[in-house]
């Protein structure tokens, strides 16, 4: 009989969120599922990880399932780290996270939890996946994504992915007969044109909250955003090398001589 693949379950949700119990599930029925997952949400912590204060890392049972899960006191890259140094025995076959609550497509990907977890499995050389649903919802519904979650894990678990590569996959909030497949994308040129909600509390001290609009400028047909809009998972190879390949070349013709 064929050893069932180990895999490390994650997110920046919150080990009680919908979206973390539907892929415990889903990876339930392709592996041994352990979880390690932030105690309470961690959205937009990018790749924080905990250095000023002592880290905390609990068993415990949310639900029923075969699925052994901890919960942690730090960020969704502080839960990769641990589980890999102290919690697991061996590395696992498949780091999956999510699936987060919100997108995480184009430039949302530097900021995310969910994606950095990944990320961080991806530097300690562990194939992985961060998953995503168009919907913001708590209570959103996660169950026309089982099968293309199921399947594209099952596809890493077979094929593996190349070194210092994490797929991001996002997930349009239709129902799963509208979606026409999964789609391979670049990530799509867009950002958050950002304003400052300006307020002033009864003790007379200024706050703010940040709001803004998220502005698409790419017009091509082969980005996340384009997927999604018509209604594709879009699935995008990252990586956590930031070097910028294309620009070495031009920047030593620069003269750095005094």
């Amino acid at each position: 009989m064929a050893k069932r693949p180990l895999i490390l379950v994650t997110n920046d949700d919150g080990i009680t969120a919908p979206g973390l119990r539907t892929l415990i599930h889903v990876m339930n029925s392709i592996g041994d599922v352990v979880v390690v997952a932030p105690d309470s949400p961690q959205s937009a912590m990018g790749h924080a990880i905990t250095i000023n204060s002592t880290l905390h890392v609990e068993k415990v049972t949310i639900d029923d399932g075969p699925q052994t899960e901890y919960s942690c006191s730090g960020t969704p890259a502080d839960c990769v780290k641990l589980a890999v140094r102290e919690v697991l025995k061996r590395k696992p076959d498949l780091c999956v996270s999510g699936i987060n609550h919100g997108s995480n497509s184009s430039i949302n990907v530097i900021y995310s939890g969910t994606m950095s977890a990944a990320l961080e499995a991806g530097i300690e050389g562990i194939p992985a996946i961060g998953f995503s649903l168009l919907d913001y919802n708590w209570s959103a519904n996660f169950k026309h994504c089982k099968p293309f979650v199921k399947t594209i894990a099952s596809n890493v678990l077979e094929n593996g992915l190349q070194d210092g590569v994490v797929l991001n996959v996002n997930i349009p909030n239709v129902e799963k007969d509208a979606i026409k497949g999964v789609k391979i994308c670049r990530q799509a040129r867009a950002n958050w044109e950002e304003e400052f909600d300006k307020r002033t509390n009864p003790m007379g001290r200024d706050y703010y909250w940040l709001t803004g609009k998220f502005v698409n400028m790419d017009q091509g047909e082969d980005t996340d955003e384009w997927a999604l809009a018509n209604n594709y998972i879009s699935v995008v190879p990252v990586q956590f090398d930031l070097t910028a390949h294309h620009a070495i070349q031009k920047l030593n013709t620069w003269n750095f001589e005094s």
